[in-house]
């Protein structure tokens, strides 16, 4: 497909990935409208990271909230003609869930998810970006955000897992899965003109791209 066919894209993957990176140079390239997550937002994110099990089901129900909010402006009429670029889909609510919560807790909140999720709009194209645990905590250190400091490898790995096992499932909309552990789209132009190349020779609803370094 032309990249001009792409008028809403959704890019997803782990924490350190470069979701957010990606999502604001695309939207920039295109002039298109950048949905970013807002984390700083969230009142129970940094007790979440020092106690999970105590603060995990107001932070996730949270998060789905200010998401749902958030994923309103591809269904307004007004904005149809527009373009989006998302770095996070709604679905990854439920996977976040799934790793932390449990029981009774787990089952509210995939009740709660399944009646808002109908309202969202299915992405034209999903970027799934990836790279291996240990620099995914490397890019975590570097970047000093002190609340995200205490996120230990073993939870990465998990997280990445979930996402692996997740996509390998997605049916919704085509799924661009790429290597950012010596890929960096966001930064290097070089690397940001493979990855679009690649966009745009995808056929059907799976496409791997590993760049190695």
């Amino acid at each position: 497909m032309e990249l001009e066919s792409y008028r809403y894209i959704a890019i997803d993957g782990p924490i350190g990935a470069g979701k957010t990176s990606l999502a604001t140079r695309l939207a920039t390239l295109w002039g298109a409208q950048a949905l970013l997550e807002q984390p700083e937002g969230n009142p129970f994110l940094a007790e979440f990271y020092r106690d999970a099990a105590r603060h995990v089901f107001q932070t996730q129900t949270f998060f789905l909230l200010q998401r749902m909010g958030q994923l309103q402006a591809p269904l307004d009429p007004a904005l149809a003609e527009g373009r989006f670029i998302a770095d996070f889909m709604l679905e990854k609510n439920i996977l976040f869930a799934q790793l932390t919560l449990a029981g009774d807790e787990l089952a509210l909140y995939d009740a709660l998810h399944r009646q808002l999720q109908p309202q969202v709009r299915i992405p034209d194209l999903v970027i799934h970006l990836q790279a291996p645990p240990e620099v995914l905590q490397a890019r975590i250190g570097a970047r000093g955000i002190a609340m995200e400091q205490a996120i230990s490898l073993d939870y990465l790995q998990r997280l990445s897992e979930c996402y692996s096992h997740f996509f390998y499932h997605y049916e919704d909309a085509p799924v661009l899965t790429v290597n950012t552990e010596h890929l960096d789209p966001a930064h290097k132009d070089a690397d940001l003109a493979i990855l679009l190349q690649h966009i745009q020779e995808m056929h059907g609803k799976r496409a791997f791209l590993n760049h190695g370094g």
